[in-house]
């Protein structure tokens, strides 16, 4: 198990807290083909007193590590290879940041702030608006547009953070966090054309109860990604959040890991590579995006990028 007190003081907080109200997920991009290290490390320098990693958590793309100089263990682009039998996008990003909070006005303006601590070597390239859905008090849990709860199965407590954080590697790496990001875009007509039953067996899950069906068929989302029967287990923590843009809605899937191992493990066995059996969710939604970051820890409440070769005030 972690060291819980050591990792509690230097992981990005908003990691570990609920998902907010509202919340950005921002997609930074080089302004160029190529930046000098020393462009990039000054932008990330002006940009870091904006990342609390509470209100504003951030993750670096393995382009953008590799551009800084650094080398951090386990780090690699979203695999090209998952897309056999249905679409599993790979869309590298380099800069990311998943803006939180409960005042969407107040978001648009931390995310001109970046936009403007990070220029000129980075340029703004994607921003999804996300919301919580139905949240229920009792739970803590917010519900996706489909109606289904989402994040059941989330650990919690020491669980949580042994899923989530880097522990046992030595300073500027305990307490960072990789975090796989999807965008997900929902047919919501056709989920709602299905009948109740079979709507409740694409998730596994009784919509009207979120009791877990024992007679699901194995294509069930639930049975696809049962974390623990996985060898070893495949715990992640999730951090998703429903979107809309006009007429156009879905989740923004965000799985933290300690590594990418337990992500990648549900994910094959989603697209069917295991066994030929595809998750029941792609009948309702497809992934448009599909991206890798690496989440620095702290170091007295500000980001730790001895690994990249500098400090951030």
């Amino acid at each position: 198990m972690p060291d819980t007190a050591a990792t509690i003081s230097t992981f990005q907080p908003g990691i570990l807290e609920g998902v907010p109200s509202v919340a950005r997920y921002v997609l930074f991009t080089l302004a160029g083909d190529q930046q000098p290290a020393q462009a990039l490390k000054d932008a990330l320098t002006r940009a870091s007193p904006l990342v609390d990693g509470s209100d504003v958590v951030l993750g670096l793309g393995p382009s953008l590590v590799q551009a800084l100089g650094g080398e951090v263990p386990g780090l690699h682009e979203f695999p090209s290879d998952f897309g056999r039998l249905v679409k599993v996008p790979a869309t590298p990003g380099q800069l990311w940041c998943w803006v939180r909070g409960d005042d969407l006005g107040e978001l648009l303006h931390v995310t001109r702030r970046l936009q403007k601590a990070l220029a000129p070597a980075f340029v703004l390239r994607h921003v999804v608006d996300g919301f919580r859905h139905r949240h229920d008090t009792g739970t803590g849990f917010g519900r996706d547009l489909t109606g289904f709860e989402d994040g059941t199965e989330n650990p919690t407590g020491d669980e949580a953070l042994q899923a989530a954080f880097v522990h046992g590697q030595g300073e500027g790496l305990d307490g960072a966090s990789f975090v796989a990001v999807q965008q997900w875009v929902h047919d919501l007509d056709a989920f709602d054309a299905m009948p109740t039953q079979e709507q409740d067996h694409c998730i596994g899950r009784r919509l009207a109860d979120n009791e877990e069906l024992d007679d699901a068929p194995a294509s069930a989302h639930v049975k696809r990604t049962a974390q623990e029967s996985f060898e070893p287990e495949a715990f992640v923590l999730r951090r998703s959040m429903p979107w809309m843009a006009s007429t156009q809605a879905g989740l923004m899937f965000v799985a933290f890991g300690r590594s990418f191992d337990a992500f990648e493990a549900q994910m094959r066995r989603m697209a069917g590579l295991d066994d030929g059996i595809t998750d029941g969710v792609f009948r309702l939604s497809k992934p448009v995006t599909g991206a890798y970051f690496w989440c620095p820890p702290l170091r007295d409440g500000q980001l730790d990028l001895r690994r990249l070769g500098f400090e951030a005030p």
